[in-house]
């Protein structure tokens, strides 16, 4: 299926898997969505994150994790700057997600990145999601 927006549907088929209780997800893969991705499991949302090259494309298959309780680890997962609404900010208007235990992730001059590394660097750019 192509979409518009690829990043706004890697972000629901994690979102949709997570409320349906899947343990992974599949997702057609690309550069941005590698680095979301990889970004995800660093903040430890996902587990591994495989990838196939079945096709010119490839896929990515990310494993999604539940707590303890099997309650979820993502909470909420949100795109910010959408193709017909861009949303750039500053360093300093860097949103701090849930009160510093959600990410925003940013897509800067330095490649893609949490925000609280882009406040490190001094660094704005498009934010294009939080996760709590």
């Amino acid at each position: 299926m192509a979409t518009n927006d690829p990043i706004a549907d890697f972000l629901t088929r994690v979102r949709n898997g997570i409320m349906a209780r899947h343990s992974e997800v599949k997702v057609p893969a690309s550069n941005i969505i590698r680095a979301i991705a990889k970004i995800l499991h660093e903040e430890g949302f996902v587990g591994d994150i495989t990838e196939a090259h079945e096709d010119a494309q490839g896929s990515l298959t990310v494993q999604l994790r539940y707590a303890a309780d099997k309650s979820n680890v993502i909470l909420g997962i949100k795109r910010e700057s959408r193709p017909g609404q861009r949303r750039y900010v500053a360093v300093d208007a860097i949103p701090r997600v849930k009160n510093g235990m959600g990410v925003a992730i940013l897509s800067t001059s330095g490649g893609v990145m949490t925000g609280q590394r882009a406040r490190q660097l001094n660094v704005g750019g498009e934010l294009i999601c939080t996760v709590w």
